[in-house]
């Protein structure tokens, strides 16, 4: 394994400026068919940096990615490996040159162990050819411990978290002497502390004069981490800046090409009544004594730290999940306890905050996975045809703005932001009185959020209840009427929409009592 950059300790952002970039990309265009997916982009990745790409959904940033691991090659433009132009042939090619790229669920051999993983190929033999099983253990408990985690080499990679797999790929790609890591949205599945580590671990690749190509959608890892931000808008550059004097606003305006005054597009609408009443709803380790209510036209925001219960609370309300004690009533009248059907009958809606698991089914199309909730009302003497199923397409296509090649499409081909409104139009469809939305936006591009917001908004003016979860405090307190905060399966405040800001809200979120505040001078 070559350390030759080892000692090499991570350089400011000024110096990189001045340096010669280790990996550069001069207006590359990219086209598949009449589609420019890439039209005048460039990057500069320094050694010890970590560069941030951001854009919207279609921006070319997935595009640009696998320009760079060599599964597609560009129409014209170059790339330049320490001032040599080069060429990627395939991604055997792109990793010999030194560029590894840790995707965001990372595939691995399941019945292998952690250290044959990482050595596939390539293990370390002794005589007769024979596999050195020791040499790779120790080989792999070295990675881990420049990495500074603990992972048995031995253990099977299968029932690995993704966060443990990425450490895993991280770990090949040092053995590999790679120079350039790319992490293509590597924390959308994972949990804070999971998140913390793997930016420790980033620093560390850093620190050995790594260059770091990091992808994400949320602002504030991408600020907590990155020394430049570059941004793509359209398939083309627009601008690459320092972190350290940039505004979240100013990377927006540039993402989306427009100012953005509010990501927050909020309706004011009349409250009417009481449309979900939620009364001691009780699960023994899980949730305890939830009470609360949800009216027509009010979106009433369920805030807490992740394990609070709050996913839990929902899949219970709507019938996936039992719960011991306590009553549930739609417009006054009583729910059953798990039973899905029943719960959509009575004019309940679920978005759940797995969309590809438990919102769509990836192998079907668009049209589909649309019209899934919608089969028996669509269908004469118990057929569904095709001109019916792509009516209902077509129209909830046009009302959520869902960008689709054609009704036929894999869903898979979608967008991130597109599949959210499919799950929201597949439920919309139903003509709900109460929808229950957990994590709106999570994983979608900023314009992409707006747009959601905007329908959630525009729905609540409708006199439809929405009962929003979300793990990001900025879409509770612009979205909310009303906040419920919840702590250790508890709920430990109701705050109005006045009431609730970033300190009440974690207050109650953390369990720490109100009162103990030091109050500003």
């Amino acid at each position: 394994m070559d350390d030759s950059y080892d000692v090499d300790l991570r350089s400011s952002p000024n110096t990189a400026a001045t340096a010669a970039p280790v990996l550069e990309l001069r207006d590359i265009h990219k086209s598949f068919g009449a589609v420019k997916a890439l039209r005048g982009a460039n990057l500069s990745l320094h050694k010890g940096q970590v560069t941030a790409l951001v854009g919207e959904n279609g921006a070319g940033k997935s595009t640009m990615v696998k320009t760079l691991a060599g599964l597609h090659q560009q129409d014209r433009g170059q790339v330049f490996l320490d001032g040599e132009e080069v060429s990627f042939r395939d991604p055997l090619h792109a990793r010999e040159a030194g560029i590894a790229v840790i995707y965001q669920e990372p595939t691995m051999f399941p019945d292998l162990t952690v250290a044959e993983n990482i050595f596939m190929g390539r293990q370390p033999v002794r005589s007769l050819r024979r596999i050195d099983r020791k040499a790779m253990r120790q080989q792999a408990l070295e990675l881990f411990h420049q990495l500074g985690v603990k992972i048995d080499p031995d253990r099977a990679a299968q029932g690995l978290s993704i966060a443990d797999q990425q450490v895993v790929e991280i770990a090949k790609a040092i053995s590999l002497s790679a120079r350039v890591l790319i992490m293509d949205e590597p924390t959308a599945a994972l949990s804070g502390v999971e998140v913390d580590r793997l930016f420790a671990v980033t620093r560390t690749l850093q620190e050995r004069g790594a260059a770091v190509l990091f992808i994400s959608h949320r602002f504030e890892e991408v600020f907590a981490l990155a020394d430049w931000i570059t941004v793509m808008r359209d398939g083309a550059h627009v601008a690459t800046s320092p972190a350290a004097g940039l505004a979240v606003d100013e990377v927006i305006r540039q993402m989306v090409g427009r100012d953005v005054a509010s990501l927050f597009p909020k309706q004011d609408t009349v409250i009417g009544d009481v449309a979900l009443e939620v009364r001691g709803l009780s699960r023994k380790g899980v949730f305890s004594d939830i009470s609360f209510n949800v009216k027509a036209g009010e979106i009433v925001g369920l805030s807490g730290l992740v394990g609070a219960g709050r996913s839990e609370v929902a899949r219970a309300i709507f019938g996936i999940d039992k719960y011991d004690s306590g009553a549930i009533q739609v417009r006054g009248k009583a729910l059953k306890p798990l039973s899905p059907r029943d719960s959509m009958a009575a004019g309940l809606g679920f978005v759940p905050e797995d969309r590809r698991k438990q919102g769509l089914v990836m192998e079907l199309n668009v049209s589909r996975n649309l019209t899934l909730t919608l089969r028996k009302k669509l269908s004469r003497f118990g057929l569904l045809t095709n001109q019916a199923e792509a009516q209902s397409t077509r129209e909830w296509a046009r009302k959520l703005q869902i960008k689709a090649g054609a009704p036929t499409s894999p869903i898979s081909t979608l967008s991130g932001g597109n599949q959210q409104k499919v799950v929201l139009g597949k439920w919309l469809a139903t003509g709900p009185e109460v929808l229950i939305i957990d994590e709106p936006t999570r994983g979608i591009d900023v314009g992409t959020k707006s747009e959601v917001h905007r329908l959630i908004s525009e729905l609540a003016g409708t006199g439809l209840a929405v009962l929003m979860i979300s793990s990001e405090l900025p879409e509770i307190l612009g979205m909310s009427d009303r906040v419920l905060v919840m702590h250790e399966g508890r709920i430990t405040a109701e705050l109005s929409r006045s009431e609730a800001t970033e300190e009440t809200v974690m207050t109650a979120a953390t369990g720490a009592d109100p009162s103990t505040r030091e109050t500003p001078a």
